[in-house]
């Protein structure tokens, strides 16, 4: 039976790390967001009016298919990013910002609404949340090239969306680590701690020994 952990946070909070510590650390399979694959985002990052649509389009249908390929899956897996994420944080905060107009829109979630029938919620989300100083620190850090222009005022727009979706979410159980000091990857207090928390909100079979 499919048991499902996903990685939720802003750009920057660390959710490819988590998903990579979690994949080696329990052997399980790791799916990440297909953001390099995307063929609209150096677009979109240029002019944002002109290509949010097709991008967030790509992204959504990408990650449908991600959903259906993990609910077939036995055992746990981990998920870089949720399709929630995609439709209500990413996308909902290009359409306040008028970058998606009203027909688009209007298509958008009427498509997003039809993937929500046919999949099924993670068994634990696990939110990254840290400052926005450390958001703009790590992004910095990772040298993506088409990251480097992103508006401060577009990540602060995104944080609060995604506040207020964490405080209303409940399709799963729900972990919150604040990881701004949060070093699991080379401090092992911090790396039990992690482990400790994650394995007390999973079905048993995680924490038995040989998982690691």
């Amino acid at each position: 039976m499919r048991k499902a952990i996903a990685i939720a946070g802003n750009i920057g909070a660390g959710k490819s790390t988590l998903v990579e510590f979690l994949s080696q650390t329990y052997g399980i399979s790791p799916y990440y967001e297909p953001s390099e694959d995307n063929p609209y985002l150096p677009d979109f990052y240029g002019d944002m009016k002109r290509w949010s649509f097709h991008s967030q389009l790509y992204f959504l249908s990408n990650k449908f298919r991600i959903h259906q390929t993990l609910d077939r899956m036995p055992g746990l897996v981990v998920l870089d990013r949720t399709i929630f994420e995609d439709a209500e944080i990413f996308a909902t905060a290009l359409n306040d910002m008028r970058c998606i107009d009203a027909r688009d829109w209007a298509t958008y979630c009427a498509f997003y609404k039809s993937i929500l029938e046919a999949i099924q919620p993670p068994d634990l989300l696990i939110y990254l949340r840290c400052s926005m100083r450390t958001l703009r620190k790590r992004i910095k850090l990772r040298g993506r090239e088409m990251e480097e222009n992103i508006p401060l005022a577009y990540l602060k727009r995104l944080e609060k969306l995604y506040e207020n979706w964490i405080e209303s979410y409940d399709m799963s159980e729900i972990l919150i680590l604040e990881t701004d000091k949060l070093d699991y990857v080379h401090d092992l207090v911090h790396r039990l701690d992690v482990m400790q928390r994650i394995e007390s909100m999973l079905p048993p079979e995680i924490g038995k020994p040989g998982c690691r």
